[in-house]
């Protein structure tokens, strides 16, 4: 790939025996002509523009998934600091998540030698600007790959769908498998598009053993391509074997080790969700529009052409065939390249148990299907002469314009309505810097909000989270019953696979030195309003929090209208409340 005044000008890449879409990539790239020679950023271009977007992300995004809190941020915490929240996945009973994915993650805390240590609201930010960075260059390598397979123009409206949408934003600092495995879809893509497959076949299997195992459905199409397009049997085994002596058997040993017995972490959240009676469906079920939903909000008009790919493509390629006969349509690199994210659509959207973060790792799929069939219209567009009257540029402009606009107005919605639950910690700080806490360990309890609470990491040292009753019935987490692997290998009391009420969880609420809370303006029983308690409460910091169920009108709530936003949606206050009773002594030398 050569550049020259601001155009980069491609150069054919060398046909290796078999790779038949090699030639329907070139095809596709000598009938788009007018379209592909324009304007590409180069990498480095678009690494500032996607790192600039990952880091929006790690300051501003919220902690959506209580299941990124108490399954990866608690046990990282007690793997760092020696305390923190398990859940019973955790209990070697059960023993379904894998504690090499929390220790590779330990490992990021090496970068800053130590120096954060003493702030752990430092910690987390800096291990969130790690996963921006992470996301950064897998996308860079997804990038290249599209670039060198699709051409220059699909590669352009491919970078803009992933700067601007808010699936991105949401899913690229969280610290979750599926965003792992989401990592890994971008790179294993970019590394099979550049021809790279034995590290292609490493990044599935590093997605699927140390992530997420079923993120190995993603990469079907790819043994397909070199087992039966390719004929590459033994290539193919030898990489396996490689993969599962480089992954799965360290894995093995570090989950064993932290367990304090044999565990194959991939296998037991196979069985769980697969073999056993009830699996996740105990966890709550959604109907099929419930993705549909999500997808819109998350990538809006990008997921409807992403989800019409399949139709859009072949009709548009079709009626080009059939106006010009001598055209070759590059449908092998189309279907195998759009083919994991139906894979991936076919077996998730027909669970009963859905989750937001289990559509992360066909995002960068979404993207891609989406650029490919805004391009394939361009295409369809200039065969029938059109850009004579208006440039084929339009098409891509007028999409990527609605698609930007609507994306920035979802994501400063869920800033500005949801970005609260986040905002009373750093009160908390000033409060322990002139609080003597070197007596007690301070109790900062929640209620109903156990839920939103985002991670240890945002309390200062010697506070602890609690948690009082309320009127959730299902079972909530408790904590590693002792420091480093005593607390890993310990079998808690009290963990059930059947999210059955566990009251050993709750402590009473006059121990508590602290209490967060949601004043929604409605109370029961075990969840009053507490801050109406003046004699027991005070109010610390309080801030606006969106009603969802108050808030009736389902555009003005998901997406930000200026001026409309804050009128037509009811908000109540997440507050930080001091205890009357149960005061901190303050240190000596503080004057306030």
């Amino acid at each position: 790939m050569k550049h020259k005044k601001g155009i980069y000008i491609k150069t054919a890449p060398q046909q290796k025996e078999g790779e038949e879409y090699v030639e329907d990539a070139k095809d596709c790239r000598k009938d788009e002509s007018k379209i592909s020679e324009v304007w590409l950023p180069n990498s480095n271009t678009a690494f500032r523009l996607l790192m600039s977007a990952n880091l929006c992300s790690a300051l501003m995004n919220n902690v959506t998934d209580c299941d990124e809190t108490y399954n990866y941020w608690e046990p990282l915490h007690h793997l760092l600091y020696g305390e923190g929240f398990q859940t019973w996945e955790y209990s070697p009973v059960y023993a379904i998540r894998s504690w090499a994915y929390i220790y590779i993650h330990s490992m990021l805390t090496w970068a800053h030698l130590g120096f954060l240590n003493e702030n752990k609201l430092l910690v987390f930010y800096f291990i969130r600007m790690i996963f921006g960075l992470v996301c950064t260059l897998c996308e860079i390598q997804f990038y290249k790959g599209v670039s060198l397979r699709f051409g220059h123009n699909v590669a352009r409206i491919l970078l803009a769908l992933m700067v601007l949408g808010t699936g991105m934003f949401i899913s690229s600092t969280a610290f979750l498998p599926s965003t792992f495995c989401m990592f890994g879809t971008f790179l294993f893509m970019g590394l099979w598009l550049q021809e790279k497959l034995n590290l292609a076949i490493l990044t599935v299997a590093a997605s699927a053993v140390i992530g997420w195992p079923f993120s190995v459905a993603l990469g079907i199409p790819l043994a397909v391509d070199i087992l039966i397009r390719r004929q590459k049997y033994w290539f193919f085994t030898k990489w396996c074997l490689v993969a599962a002596a480089t992954m799965l058997l360290p894995c093995f040993l570090i989950d064993s080790y932290f367990y304090g017995q044999p565990v194959i972490a991939s296998l037991n959240i196979l069985t769980y969700n697969v073999f056993t009676e009830h699996g996740p469906d105990i966890y709550g079920t959604e109907p099929l529009s419930y993705y549909i939903i999500n997808g819109f909000l998350n990538f809006n008009v990008a997921f409807l052409l992403a989800l019409s790919t399949i139709v859009i493509v072949p009709i548009c390629e079709v009626i080009i065939v059939l106006k010009h006969a001598g055209y070759r349509p590059p449908m092998l690199l189309i279907s195998f390249s759009i083919a994991p994210m139906y894979i991936w659509i076919l077996i998730f959207f027909t669970r009963p148990h859905k989750e937001e973060r289990f559509l992360f790792p066909i995002y960068p799929l979404i993207c891609l299907s989406a650029a490919v069939t805004i391009a394939t219209l361009q295409k369809l567009y200039g065969f029938f002469k059109f850009h004579r009257y208006l440039s084929v540029q339009w098409i891509a402009a007028l999409v990527l314009t609605i698609y930007g606009v609507i994306s920035l107005s979802r994501s400063f919605a869920l800033f500005n309505a949801y970005h609260g639950s986040m905002e009373l910690y750093p009160k908390l700080h000033h409060i322990a810097d002139k609080a003597d806490t070197s007596e007690t360990t301070v109790r900062v309890c929640m209620g109903k909000e156990w839920h939103r609470f985002p991670s240890s990491f945002l309390l200062p040292n010697n506070f602890t989270l609690e948690l009082i009753q309320s009127e959730f019935k299902g079972q909530l987490p408790a904590k590693f019953e002792a420091p480093g692997l005593d607390g890993t290998r310990a079998e808690p009391r009290h963990f059930n696979d059947e999210n059955l009420e566990e009251k050993s969880r709750y402590v009473d609420l006059e121990s508590c030195h602290f209490l967060i809370d949601f004043n929604h303006g409605e109370e029961s029983t075990h969840e009053p309003i507490y801050s109406q308690q003046q004699d027991n409460w005070k109010i610390l910091k309080e801030v606006d929090f969106l009603i969802s169920k108050k808030s009736t009108s389902s555009l003005h709530r998901a997406f930000f209208i200026p001026f409309y936003f804050y009128e037509r949606n009811v908000f109540g206050k997440y507050q930080l409340l001091q205890s009357r009773t149960n005061l901190l002594k303050r240190k000596p030398d503080s004057n306030t």
